[in-house]
C-alpha cells in the first residue's frame, strides 16, 4: 500500500513539473560566395599587413637592450604577441561577421545582382548601346540628378502658394463684382430719384407762378386806402 502511494505521488510530481524548453538550433555556417569570399580574403591580408609591422626588426629596436642581451626570449614574446594579437582580431571579425550576418547578407547581394544581370541580357536588345556608366556622365547631368529632388520639392511648395494665392485672388475679384454691382444699382437708384426731383421741380414751377401773381394782387389789394 506504501508503494503503489509513493508511485502514484511520483507520477504526479513528473505530471506537475513543466517541461525544459527545447535547445535552440545548431548554427550552420553558410558556405561563403565570390563577394563575401573576398571580403574574407580582404579582411585577412589587411590584418596580415597590420601585423606584419610587429616584425622582429622593428620590436628588436624598441627594446634594444633586451635585443642585444637576451633576443631569443625577445623572439618569443614577439612571436606570442603577433599570434596573440592575430587571434583576437580574428575572433572579434567572426564575432561581427556573424551578428552581422554578413555572409549572408552578401550571398544574397550577389544573387540579386547575378539575376539582375541576366533579366538585362534577356530582356535587352542584341546590339543595344550599354548605358554610360556614372561616373562617367558629365557634370551637368549629375547635378542635375543631385539638385532634382530638392527642385521637385521647391516646386511643390510654390505651387501649393501659387493654387492658395490663386484661389484669394479670385475670392477677392468676385467681393470686387459684387461691389461693383451694387454700386451700379445704388447709382441707378439714385439716377431714379434725380429724374423724379426733376419732375418735382417741373410741377412746382407753374404753381409758384401763379403763388407770386395771387400774393402781388394781396399786397396790392392790401396797400390801396
Amino acid at each position: 500500500m506504501t508503494t503503489e502511494a509513493a508511485s502514484s505521488q511520483q507520477q504526479q510530481d513528473q505530471q506537475q513539473t513543466p517541461a525544459s524548453p527545447p535547445l535552440p538550433a545548431r548554427h550552420t555556417p553558410q558556405t561563403p560566395g565570390l563577394r563575401a569570399s573576398r571580403f574574407q580574403d580582404l579582411l585577412n591580408s589587411s590584418l596580415s599587413h597590420t601585423l606584419g609591422k610587429i616584425s622582429w626588426d622593428n620590436f628588436a629596436t624598441c627594446y634594444p637592450t633586451v635585443a642585444a642581451q637576451a633576443p631569443a626570449v625577445l623572439r618569443a614574446v614577439q612571436k606570442q604577441m603577433v599570434e596573440r594579437l592575430g587571434a583576437l582580431c580574428k575572433k572579434e571579425f567572426d564575432s561581427v561577421l556573424q551578428s552581422r550576418n554578413v555572409v549572408a547578407k552578401l550571398n544574397e547581394l550577389e544573387s540579386l545582382v547575378s539575376e539582375a544581370e541576366h533579366r538585362r541580357d534577356e530582356s535587352g536588345v542584341v546590339g543595344a548601346e550599354a548605358p554610360i556608366p556614372p561616373h562617367m556622365l558629365p557634370a551637368d547631368q549629375i547635378l542635375a540628378a543631385h539638385l532634382a529632388p530638392h527642385l521637385a520639392q521647391q516646386q511643390s511648395q510654390l505651387n501649393a502658394k501659387l493654387q492658395t494665392v490663386q484661389a484669394h485672388n479670385a475670392k477677392l475679384f468676385d467681393d470686387i463684382q459684387k461691389q461693383r454691382a451694387e454700386m451700379q444699382s445704388l447709382m441707378s437708384l439714385l439716377h431714379k430719384v434725380f429724374e423724379d426731383i426733376d419732375g418735382a421741380n417741373g410741377q412746382m414751377d407753374d404753381v409758384v407762378d401763379d403763388l407770386a401773381e395771387e400774393t402781388r394782387m394781396v399786397e396790392a389789394e392790401m396797400i390801396k386806402p
